[in-house]
């Protein structure tokens, strides 16, 4: 098991800061949220694109990819009517693809849940026959660059377009297309009707990538969730991708958050391989 951070979790720190922290506390790779670096991807210099490479490869933590991939910008999202505003989404996808396989990141995580829910007068039809016209213009860029691009399923609290594995799965049978794949959060899937290792067993032909979290919105361990059988269940279907932290109450404190995080997952993988 490969154990990875979400880096917008430390905030105001700079990029070496955070680099040499991961390093230190033993993680093995950082997932990206653009907007950290600059307002939009096009912002981000080839001299600083480097840059962010050279720092991480030198404390030894791999750039896994990007995620929030729409938070924070304006003029762009998923499923609206506008067809101006989805080329221009569906181009800006690709731009982040060039800057994902740049920093050498080869997954781009697709939530931003406010660029994707339904705009008044868009049925779920239309919504999700716009969302495969996005992801059908950005994929053959992002495949020319070796990035997948995953989708995200998120609870009805934050979105009303795509909350659980089985919809995610239907556009990407749809779509069929090797760069497009699905992207696995604990938070989010508490909120399907299935338990979660059931969840993860049904879709592990399609899964790439898995965020864990908790229930209270900290990180792994730090609420009521046994990860026991989560990680169980993602040993016994072959999984061999990163399990990135990913936080939304940053109460305890970032190093706190990321090393009792990684304390508990190592705790409980090192469990799950003893047979306990």
């Amino acid at each position: 098991m490969k154990f990875a951070i979400c880096q917008e979790l430390f905030e105001g720190w700079d990029w070496e800061r955070q680099c040499r922290f991961m390093s230190e506390t033993g993680y093995d790779g950082v997932e990206i949220a653009p907007f950290t670096l600059a307002p939009t991807a096009g912002q981000v210099t080839a001299a600083q694109r480097e840059e962010i490479k050279s720092v991480a490869a030198q404390y030894g933590v791999q750039i896994i990819g990007l995620h929030w991939l729409l938070a924070k910008t304006t003029g762009f999202h998923l499923t609206t009517a506008d067809k101006a505003v989805r080329d221009r989404t569906a181009d800006y996808l690709a731009e982040l693809g060039d800057l994902c396989a740049d920093l050498g990141g080869t997954l781009m995580v697709l939530g931003s849940p406010q660029q994707r829910s339904l705009q008044p007068g868009v049925s779920k039809q239309q919504a999700l026959d716009n969302a495969i016209e996005v992801l059908n213009r950005a994929l053959p860029r992002l495949g020319d660059r070796g990035v997948d691009l995953l989708l995200e399923p998120l609870t009805t609290k934050e979105t009303d377009f795509m909350n659980s594995c089985d919809e995610a799965g239907e556009i990407i049978r749809a779509i069929d297309h090797p760069n497009l794949a699905l992207h696995q959060d604990v938070k989010a899937m508490l909120g399907e009707d299935k338990p979660i290792p059931e969840i993860i067993r049904d879709h592990a032909g399609i899964t790439r990538h898995f965020h864990a979290n908790d229930g209270n919105l900290r990180g792994p361990g730090m609420g009521p969730i046994d990860f026991i059988p989560i990680f169980r269940a993602l040993q016994s279907t072959g999984y061999d991708g990163y399990v990135s932290v990913e936080v939304f109450d940053y109460t305890p404190g970032a190093e706190n958050t990321a090393i009792e995080s990684l304390r508990y997952m190592r705790d409980v993988w090192n469990k799950v391989q003893h047979g306990e």
